[in-house]
């Protein structure tokens, strides 16, 4: 079991920035590919951004890109996502989620965090 917790959140005014952070606990022997998710009131969970074991491969959604940087730190057993340029449509609830296999991040299958809060205003 890989118990998640993220922190970070709140609230912050359009073009500002936030970092958030997620980390590991139980069992972080494994090589765990990372992945940060995000739901917005009254839409579906997507795909904000994702990084392997190793940190040397990462990938993110185009609505974030060139704006959010993921990272880890696996000494810590943390995972991060600096996002940076915030927009109002960045609102949402984000999750960090922990998968043995980096393509299949984002299913049920995978260990989730309880989430974050993110707002950001106009």
């Amino acid at each position: 079991q890989v118990q998640l917790v993220e922190s970070g959140g709140g609230l912050v005014q359009a073009g500002g920035s936030l970092r958030l952070s997620c980390a590991a606990s139980g069992r972080t022997s494994s090589s765990y590919a990372m992945g940060w998710f995000r739901q917005a009131p009254g839409k579906e969970r997507e795909f904000v951004a994702a990084i392997s074991w190793t940190g040397g491969t990462t990938y993110y959604a185009d609505s974030v890109k060139a704006r959010f940087t993921i990272s880890r730190d696996n000494a810590k057993n943390t995972v991060y996502l600096q996002m940076n340029s915030l927009k109002p449509e960045d609102t949402a609830v984000y999750y960090c989620a922990a998968d043995l296999d980096l393509d299949g991040l984002g299913d049920d299958n995978d260990y989730w965090g309880q989430g974050t809060q993110v707002t950001v205003s106009s």
